[in-house]
This record gives C-alpha cells, sequence and structure tokens, in this order.
C-alpha cells in the first residue's frame, strides 16, 4: 500500500445476509489445496497488486509466514478456478478473526461476477462461524476501484486504520 494515501478500515455487518450468490458458468470453486494452489495464488496477488493497492512479496516471503500466523486457516483461503482448465481466476485469503487479508480475480477476467461470488460466499462462511461482522483494510486511492467495490456490496468505512 502506498505511504501517501490514507488506508481505510471497512466492515460488513453479517446480520441478514443474502444467500451466496452463484459463480458466472464456466467458473467454479475449488478446495484449496497447497500444492496446488499457493504459488499460483500469490503470482495471482502480485499481478493484481503490481500497479498499487497491495504488496508485491515473492512466494518464499509470503507463504512461510502466512502459514505460520495464528489466524490462518486454509478453508479461509478461496480458490475460484475455470472449470474448462482448472487455471486460477480469483483467489482471496482470510484471517479467522473475519478480516479479509487478500482478494484478487485476474485482470482479464474483472467485471464477470467473480469478486462479487468470492466475497459473497466470504461473508456467508464467517456468517456460519458464528460472527457478527467481516473487517479488511484499503487503501483510499485503490486504482482498481476497491473502495467503491466494497461499498456496492454493503462495506462501510469504519475509520482510516493505520
Amino acid at each position: 500500500m502506498s505511504a501517501s494515501a490514507p488506508v481505510l478500515l471497512m466492515r460488513k455487518r453479517l446480520a441478514g445476509l443474502e444467500p451466496p450468490r452463484p459463480l458466472p458458468g464456466g467458473f467454479a470453486f475449488t478446495a484449496f489445496d497447497e500444492a496446488r494452489h499457493a504459488r499460483p495464488a500469490r503470482d495471482l496477488l502480485n499481478a493484481v497488486y503490481a500497479d498499487g493497492g497491495g504488496d508485491v512479496l515473492d512466494f518464499e516471503t509470503w507463504w512461510p509466514a502466512l502459514k505460520a500466523d495464528s489466524e490462518f486457516d486454509p478453508a479461509l483461503c478461496f480458490i475460484v478456478t475455470e472449470t474448462a482448465s482448472g487455471t486460477l481466476a480469483g483467489f482471496a485469503q482470510c484471517w479467522s478473526s473475519g478480516f479479509m487479508k487478500d482478494i484478487g480475480v485476474r485482470a482479464d477476467l474483472r467485471r464477470l461476477g467473480l469478486g462479487k461470488a468470492v466475497i459473497a460466499q466470504i461473508f456467508a462462511e464467517f456468517a456460519a462461524r458464528g460472527l457478527n461482522e467481516v473487517h479488511l483494510k484499503v487503501q483510499s486511492d485503490n486504482p482498481s476501484g476497491a473502495v467503491a467495490f466494497y461499498r456496492a456490496l454493503g462495506m462501510e468505512v469504519v475509520e482510516p486504520a493505520a
């Protein structure tokens, strides 16, 4: 995240959620498998964050730190693949506390509803775990339009975050 732009803390209250929306045809949620998905997930995030909005990290730094975190749960790694090829289309990783850490959809597949479907699945998962709300941090000038995207999904700015 850029040092100059304020970082916003956003939240979604989970009471009264609508059922998760289905993925568009040709895509499927796939259970996270470290051997198959960890490296492609980091590659996807690095591509998404290359122009700003998140950290570009090498896999060898990212993966061991992620796995060692006490809030890491592989069930909170959300994988979307293209059904025909099995190629990674989207990825989200959340902390068990109800925090969405990283979310990315391949640039060539944006505006198809993948991101909305992933986030709806995240909301449903945390509601099923008994959480009342979900949080994330986002750079206020995120070049992908993330703030408006999250607001359209019912998230609200809580405060500028550190």
